[in-house]
């Protein structure tokens, strides 16, 4: 009687476990992303209603710095797929307090940080094509292209930063010489900057620059990849590669370097979704950490819905992935918990958790909504 009593009790409850694994094995309804994201970017609307205002942490500096031109980045792809009107205007009154220019009026910079805003200059202008709204990036990157010079990216986020400019005005303007000079600009990061270049062949993963490259170790005597650098250049390759002519011939290099990076990236997820803040090693600040894990997401999503990653394989980690962001990183009222402050290697801005509010709200936010547009299409693809 007791063993029929207990499998009597198993088979009641199996409905529910099914039920459980079901909630934690598949991603939610599209209407249910979207709301998410749609709560997230509303929570950092509503707390910066003046797109101009400077960002003060230990300084006062301008509001297109490159962490807020990661959070636009992220709100027009939120605009492509949810086309609010008050998303466009708090793009363009952005960009118009800033006269369409870069940094702090410095339109011939070739710092990358300094350069991010013109990405979504660029996608302003495509929607609505007034010269005024190109004209400042163009000028910085063509007074790049008359110089010889390729070693201005020496960290790996400035891959993000950067990158996707190039590819953005060659396309516009179908001039190759902006894809060639961008290809010398990345093959340098990669291949030349430190010892041996940024990039271990062997481990397909970045040191974040010269600093970190061996014989740099973590504690347990592993290489320095940084979650988050990893995840510029993941975000990096993605958007080049959407934007770039099939015919390029450096597209197969791109593709390569992204593929291998995805698979090194799935081998290390945690158990519970998340990516630890250093890849390799996981008792250095081990934990979760949502800016990397939403870019990671981000390209695993991209990656799928443009049929350069195979969907049996890597859509369990972008659930598990996702599913942890929006479950265990994502208040109510739409701010994002386990976001790692500024910095450049994993003990910065430590420790994190699920209420702590980062140095900047908008790189990570940005991450995320990249993140949420990818999932939400492959969403409405898998119905």
């Amino acid at each position: 009687m007791r063993t029929a009593t207990i499998q009597y009790f198993l088979l009641l409850l199996l409905p529910v476990l099914l039920s459980a694994c079901r909630t934690t094995a598949e991603l939610p309804p599209p209407e249910r992303t979207l709301d998410q994201l749609r709560r997230a970017n509303a929570y950092f609307m509503e707390k910066w209603p003046d797109t101009g205002k400077r960002i003060v942490t230990n300084k006062s500096r301008a509001s297109n710095i490159w962490t807020r031109a990661v959070y636009y980045e992220g709100l027009m792809a939120l605009h492509r797929i949810d086309p609010q009107p008050e998303y466009y205007k708090y793009a363009t009154d952005w960009a118009d307090f800033h006269e369409w220019d870069l940094r702090d009026g410095e339109t011939y910079t070739r710092n990358a940080d300094n350069q991010a805003a013109g990405q979504t200059y660029i996608e302003l202008y495509q929607i609505d094509p007034q010269p005024e709204r190109i004209t400042a990036i163009k000028a910085s990157v063509d007074s790049m292209l008359r110089t010889d010079q390729v070693d201005d990216w020496n960290w790996i986020d400035a891959i993000q930063m950067g990158m996707p400019i190039f590819a953005q005005l060659g396309v516009m303007y179908d001039e190759p010489a902006y894809f060639e000079r961008m290809y010398e600009m990345y093959r340098f990061t990669k291949e030349e900057h430190g010892d041996n270049g940024l990039y271990n062949p062997e481990d397909h993963l970045w040191w974040r620059d010269a600093d970190f490259d061996p014989p740099y170790t973590e504690p347990n005597g592993e290489d320095s990849y940084w979650s988050r650098g990893n995840g510029w250049v993941i975000m990096a390759l993605a958007r080049v590669l959407e934007i770039l002519p099939e015919s390029d011939p450096h597209r197969e290099e791109y593709i390569k370097d992204f593929r291998d990076m995805m698979a090194a990236i799935a081998k290390v997820q945690r158990e519970d979704g998340f990516w630890n803040v250093s890849l390799h090693d996981p008792t250095h600040f081990g934990g979760k950490e949502t800016s990397g894990t939403a870019m990671f997401v981000y390209g695993m999503a991209w990656g799928i819905n443009h049929n350069l990653l195979d969907r049996s394989t890597y859509l369990p980690a972008l659930t598990k992935g996702w599913n942890a962001m929006v479950n265990d990183a994502l208040h109510d009222n739409g701010f994002l918990g386990y976001v790692q402050s500024t910095g450049k290697e994993p003990k910065d801005g430590q420790p994190l958790s699920y209420d702590k509010i980062p140095d900047f709200e908008d790189y990570g936010l940005g991450a995320f909504l990249l993140a949420g547009t990818e999932i939400y299409t492959l969403e409405l693809r898998s119905r």
